[in-house]
């Protein structure tokens, strides 16, 4: 299967390139980054000492020698790459976050055209404990306060985390609700005492932690957390590799990682 990675200079680009690169069964066809980029033109290996023979480019037609496309990048670069994925028919893998509404809504009509596969963490860990907060959720549907604490690099631009929206939805669906109805997204001052019902979003950035997720379920008289902790990227990398593997039996339409992970 023939792989194209967007962000190719980028800490996860980086780690995508490698885990292809380690791949017998992918070929590491194209490696996009934005104009202006001070990699252009730089042999997509050179990081690792390895000589590809892809060079790094900014050109979108780089894509019609690729199979599937793999993108953590920016929604706004993310949009532009999938609109080039619809002109060549590739099929893309979406681990970008922070998307609004508009952004969802061109991502569900580009899957009329191609397949893709779009989760807010590709980790298999992380969709593992999307299914354990959904049972945990549904036996723990009254006397329970629930608060999501998230935690990531200096870096990260969005918050809460698309992992962290994703944690909190899987319970908001567990008790039938929608997460817009009862997210309570910040406290500051007077807030008062707690709404029964809302599950509350705490958010930390510093230094190069790659990705802390807890979910507390506060009844009284105890306390039940289910975390996931990220030491390494390469979780994200791996997992990315087996959605784009999935999409390979698919011609179009819209998939995330739990469909992925039933096959």
């Amino acid at each position: 299967m023939r792989i194209a990675i967007a962000g190719a200079d980028g800490r996860m680009g980086r780690m995508l390139i490698e885990a292809v690169l380690q791949s017998p069964d992918l070929t590491l066809t194209a490696a996009l980054d934005r104009s202006g980029s001070a990699a252009l033109g730089q042999d997509a290996g050179a990081f690792l000492g390895n000589e590809t023979g892809v060079t790094i480019s900014d050109d979108l037609g780089q894509l019609a020698h690729a199979d599937c496309l793999i993108d953590f990048t920016r929604p706004e670069g993310t949009l532009a790459h999938l609109q080039a994925c619809i002109e060549h028919g590739t099929k893309c893998v979406i681990g970008t976050t922070g998307f609004d509404d508009q952004g969802k809504q061109a991502i569900q009509a580009a899957s009329q055209h191609v397949a893709i596969v779009f989760a807010p963490n590709m980790s298999v860990g992380v969709n593992a404990t999307l299914k354990l907060l959904d049972m945990a959720a549904r036996l723990l549907n009254s006397g329970y306060d629930v608060e999501v604490f998230e935690a990531h690099h200096r870096n990260k631009v969005d918050a809460p985390s698309g992992t962290a929206l994703a944690m909190g939805e899987a319970v908001a669906s567990a008790w039938g609700k929608k997460l817009d109805d009862i997210a309570d997204w910040a406290r500051h001052g007077e807030t008062g005492a707690r709404e029964t019902g809302q599950i509350g979003f705490s958010v930390l950035r510093g230094g190069d932690l790659v990705g802390d997720h807890t979910v507390y379920f506060c009844g009284t008289g105890e306390r039940i957390e289910i975390t996931h902790r990220s030491s390494s990227r390469s979780t994200y990398a791996q997992g990315s590799l087996r959605a784009a593997r999935y999409l390979s039996r698919k011609e179009f339409g819209l998939f995330d990682m739990q469909d992925v992970l039933a096959t």
